[in-house]
């Protein structure tokens, strides 16, 4: 049997490179990861693994404690960490993805280099035919105005690929993707859908106390009470855990049409 000259132990400075390897059956490689890991990818929980600073905050002597032969870290990063992450003197694979197609290329990426490249085809091709199932179901339907917001203070908007899945659940992504704007700005584009995701908050955004700070009443989404919260880790962490970020807006954008997933909630119900 020949030799695997494959990385065997992987740090993983984010969820998504973290939830990629499990998703192509290679979690056994990872030997630390972060705790936000765990939102996304709870088997990591249990198994022991040594957990580190991410890629904003990364520190050198926790990387080289580890071991590894592969480090993966995306955006967002700090400068001091990447810093670290190069002192660790590793291999390094960095990521910064924008759109869906750039994440199909992390994932074929990743899965390459740990020489699973035909199980990350899998993985891209079941992405690409759900978000195409989607896509189909409203088909023909009104496309709503939606506003996504991955950070209230400042209020930054989502990013092109969550625009992408706006698109593709069946609305109109109102907003310049990963842009600061004011509230009185989004009051003014008048959304008819609002979903709050905001990055580390999980499911936790206080979405009465949102609407009462920005004095968004008048807003047709307050109005009609179609104002969200999504858990941020499936829209804001760029891996297959997007499909269930995707269910999560087809079912706020088209409520009539698909059914209410874990993970999405409503103004009220808090």
């Amino acid at each position: 049997m020949p030799a695997d000259y494959t990385p065997q132990r992987v740090v993983c400075l984010q969820p998504s490179a973290t939830v990629i390897l499990a998703a192509i059956g290679r979690l056994d490689r990872v030997v630390a990861c972060t705790k936000y890991c765990a939102d996304v990818c709870p088997e990591v929980k249990s198994s022991g693994r040594t957990i580190i600073a991410d890629s904003w905050t990364a520190q050198s002597r926790e990387i080289l404690a580890a071991r590894p032969d592969l480090v993966i870290a995306a955006v967002p990063y700090q400068e001091k960490a990447v810093v670290e992450i190069l002192k660790a003197g590793v291999r390094f694979l960095g990521f910064a993805p924008q759109t869906l197609a750039d994440i199909y290329t992390d994932i074929a990426t990743i899965a390459g280099t740990v020489g699973a490249s035909e199980l990350g085809q899998a993985v891209i091709a079941y992405m690409q035919r759900e978000i195409e199932t989607v896509s189909h179901q409203v088909n023909g339907k009104m496309r709503p105005r939606v506003f996504c917001e991955e950070w209230g203070k400042p209020l930054i908007a989502s990013q092109r690929w969550v625009a992408e899945l706006v698109a593709a659940a069946g609305g109109e992504f109102l907003g310049d993707p990963g842009i600061q704007s004011s509230a009185e700005t989004i009051l003014a584009m008048d959304p008819e859908v609002v979903v709050a995701a905001w990055c580390g908050a999980g499911d936790r955004v206080p979405l009465e106390k949102m609407v009462r700070g920005r004095k968004w009443q008048p807003m047709t989404a307050v109005r009609e009470a179609r104002v969200y919260c999504i858990s941020d880790e499936l829209l804001n962490t760029p891996a297959p855990t997007l499909i269930r970020g995707l269910h999560a807006l087809a079912a706020a954008i088209h409520p009539d049409a698909f059914p209410q997933p874990e993970g999405l909630r409503c103004i009220s119900d808090t």
